[in-house]
Order: C-alpha cells, then sequence, then structure tokens
C-alpha cells in the first residue's frame, strides 16, 4: 500500500505541475478547480495500473470516481469558462505580490495535489484490496454514494440555471434543493465520500482510511468551502434572512 501510495504521489505531483503551466500560460489560477477532479481518476487509475488481481468492488468504485470527477471538471469549466478568474485565488495573487507564482505552485497546485491523495485514500484501499464477496455495506455504500451525487449534480444544475438568468444577478438561490439546505451540493460531495468509505470498509480496509471522508467533510465545513463561500456575503440582509431559516449543510425543512 505505501509503494502504491508513493507512485501515485510521484504521477500526482507530475499531474498538478502541468496544471501548473496552464495556470500561468492563461494568467489565471482557478483552473486548479478545474483539475481537482480529474486528479481523483489519475490517482485511482494509477493504484490499478500497478494491481494485477482488481475484483468488481475496484472497478466500482473507480468507476465512482471517473463519473464524479468528470461531471466535477465539466461543470467549473462550464461555469468559469466565460468569467474572469475567481475571486479566491484573484485575492491571493493579489496578496501574495511578487511571489504569487511559486506561491501559487506550491500552496494551491502541490497542497490540494497532497490533499486529494489523502481523500482518495479508500479508494486506493479498495483497489489493492483484491477481490471478496460483495456484501450489504457495499449494498449501502452504493445507495449513500447515489445519494450524495444525485444531491451535489442536481444542487449545482439549479445553482448553474439559476446564474444564468441576468433578472438573478446580485440574489441568492432559494428554490429547489436550495431550499432546505444552504450547500446542498456541498452536502452531496460529502456524502458521496462517505458512502465510498463503506465500500472500502466492506472490502476489509483498515479504519484509517476513515481519514479520507473525514479530510474532505473538514475542508468544507470548517476551511475551503461554506465558511469561505459564506463569507463574501456577510452584511447580505437578503443572505442573512435565508441563513436564519436554513440549514448550513443537512437538508432540512426550512424554518418559519
Amino acid at each position: 500500500m505505501i509503494r502504491v501510495i508513493l507512485i501515485q504521489l510521484a504521477v500526482i505531483v507530475i499531474y498538478m505541475t502541468l496544471w501548473y503551466l496552464v495556470a500561468r500560460s492563461l494568467s489565471r489560477f482557478d483552473v486548479a478547480d478545474i483539475a481537482w477532479g480529474p486528479g481523483f481518476i489519475v490517482s485511482a487509475l494509477t493504484a490499478a495500473a500497478v494491481n494485477e488481481n482488481l475484483g468488481p468492488r475496484a472497478f466500482l468504485v473507480i468507476m465512482f470516481v471517473i463519473v464524479w470527477g468528470v461531471r466535477l471538471a465539466l461543470h467549473v469549466y462550464l461555469r468559469n469558462r466565460k468569467n474572469p478568474e475567481d475571486a479566491r485565488y484573484r485575492a491571493w495573487r493579489q496578496e501574495w505580490g511578487k511571489k504569487a507564482n511559486i506561491r501559487a505552485f506550491f500552496q494551491i497546485f502541490l497542497l490540494q495535489g497532497l490533499l486529494l491523495l489523502v481523500i482518495v485514500l479508500p479508494v486506493t484501499a479498495v483497489i489493492m484490496a483484491g477481490s471478496k464477496p460483495l456484501s450489504l455495506l457495499d449494498a449501502a455504500g452504493v445507495l449513500i454514494w447515489m445519494t450524495g451525487i444525485l444531491f451535489e449534480t442536481v444542487g449545482d444544475w439549479q445553482l448553474f440555471c439559476f446564474k444564468k438568468d441576468p433578472s438573478h444577478k446580485g440574489k441568492i438561490i432559494m428554490t429547489g434543493l436550495w431550499r432546505y439546505s444552504r450547500h446542498p451540493n456541498y452536502f452531496g460531495e460529502v456524502t458521496l465520500w462517505w458512502g465510498i468509505y463503506l465500500v472500502a470498509l466492506s472490502a476489509g480496509a483498515e479504519w484509517a482510511t476513515i481519514i479520507g471522508p473525514l479530510t474532505i467533510t473538514f475542508l468544507i465545513l470548517k476551511v475551503s468551502g461554506i465558511p469561505m463561500l459564506e463569507k463574501k456575503y456577510e452584511g447580505n440582509i437578503e443572505f442573512e434572512e435565508y441563513r436564519q431559516r436554513t440549514s448550513a449543510f443537512f437538508p432540512l425543512p426550512p424554518k418559519t
């Protein structure tokens, strides 16, 4: 397992370096968001390439990662292609000044590469576990993953359609899944990784691989997900009212 992770690390460093060069050529660091999903695919396929005994469970989680990674990359690309560089990355570029390029390489691209290797650990564990009979735990994991990908896909699509309408400029989406959660797409993201973790447990993976779903949960709830996104709405009266009645993460009936 350690050998496989080291190989994945080498491949991801090369992968992220190539994306960094793309970012430099386009003068926008936010292409790192496009690189995020496919990076998991590259990592999973790297593990599969060095393992000669892939069981049905391995093919299952690889399919999960490919579906999720391709969808996310396409969504981010379509969302950003006609827009200027994401405000978060512009702020970092200004804050870092003359050291922006070198800091971006280490603090955006390589850091994301290391984080994705941690998050993908349950997938790597499944791929390296060999072939074992499928169980009810696998079925539970699949159902949870399907719930997560559904929430993430529908939530992103609803937000995309909402923002396409010029009359919604400066407004906050409060319909569809967004009526029940301020971040249904993030809820879906976290949920699907916990589903994969259950499949990993069924494969006989060590409990320590729980660091994968715990990491993505922590990042979304406490670091680069909800806190960073909601910070830009501070002082927005419409958003404050929306926040008072709507769950931040878990989909729940809105408060009256």
